[in-house]
């Protein structure tokens, strides 16, 4: 269905994975979804498949000529992982609870950007869900109070997969390098990665609503070499009117013309660095000038793709 529903907006597609995942959302909030408890009662979970299966079939063959779903082939492919996933099922909001209680360090990890997320990202080329860090509260069953630190992953220039507004977005041979050098591939679809300068402002959005207590900056070795190097520290609205932080939603976004400033280059390498002090004075300063702009510390800065290779300013844990 997801699939279908891609091919069917032409120029207009959201660049979604095509795995599925939007339909699942739906499913979920619609409460019709098949949960991991519905594994173990094999005679529940097939009346639930049927009534799904019924349901899509429609939507399959009469709005997207699309052939449809045989219910089988869905408990075929269920059967076949429910018996590796059944044993890794617990009670993950207690598990976690007991740990926390124990003093025991835990570290949630999210998946996409805050511009993806389903509420606060550019709508609609969005996620289906929220991958903001507060959503790792309800995602784990674990208490606000608990994620005490938030560490926030960013490059040292700005990338973005799929379809949807990207104001510092280069089109030149720096672009094109920057996805060179970076690998700049999406992780799950393979698909190459758009790359620009980076977007302070943009920067600024997810700062304020993730909480971000300090800044993990990667990929610096990728702006090795680069003569002059943008910073984009606002926005030129489409009514004329300035912003120093990205607007919501894509319309917005897509009228925004960046406002940059200019810091120069570095010819020496940063690759493998792990003393602030070994990076060349313009890109310190260049760091130093993100966190003046963004208004959070960098507690990270790693110069390669080896966990060693980072330079550690700030630990989370300490």
């Amino acid at each position: 269905l997801d699939q279908a529903r891609e091919a069917s907006r032409g120029s207009g597609k959201i660049g979604t994975t095509g795995r599925g995942i939007g339909p699942a959302y739906e499913d979920k909030v619609a409460r019709r979804a098949v949960r991991m408890v519905d594994l173990f009662d094999t005679e529940k979970l097939a009346g639930k498949l049927q009534a799904n299966v019924e349901y899509y079939n429609v939507q399959l063959q009469h709005l997207h000529q699309a052939e449809p779903v045989k219910l089988e082939d869905v408990l075929a492919v269920i059967e076949k992982y429910a018996g590796r996933i059944k044993p890794m099922i617990t009670d993950v909001s207690r598990t976690l609870y007991e740990k926390n209680q124990k003093g025991e360090k835990l570290l949630f990890e999210g998946a996409q950007g805050t511009l993806l997320d389903i509420d606060y990202g550019t709508y609609p080329f969005v996620t289906s869900s929220n991958c903001l860090a507060g959503a790792a509260s309800a995602g784990a069953g674990v208490p606000p109070q608990m994620l005490n630190y938030v560490l926030g992953i960013v490059k040292a220039y700005t990338t973005r997969v799929g379809s949807g507004p990207f104001p510092t977005e280069l089109f030149d041979d720096i672009g094109a390098g920057l996805a060179e050098r970076g690998h700049e591939f999406g992780s799950v679809t393979g698909r190459a990665r758009r790359c620009g300068w980076f977007d302070a402002a943009a920067l600024k959005r997810s700062i304020q609503v993730n909480g971000i207590t300090g800044m993990c900056i990667t990929k610096l070795d990728v702006m090795d070499g680069i003569d002059e190097i943008k910073i984009c520290v606002g926005y030129t609205l489409a009514d004329g009117n300035t912003t120093d932080i990205l607007p919501f939603g894509a319309d917005a976004v897509a009228g925004c013309t960046p406002v940059y400033e200019t810091l120069p280059g570095w010819k020496e390498s940063t690759f493998g660095a792990t003393e602030f002090s070994q990076l060349p004075a313009n890109a310190q300063a260049y760091l130093k000038r993100i966190e003046e702009v963004c208004g959070a510390p960098i507690a990270i800065v790693s110069t390669g793709p080896d966990r060693a290779e980072t330079i550690l300013l700030q630990h989370p844990f300490a």
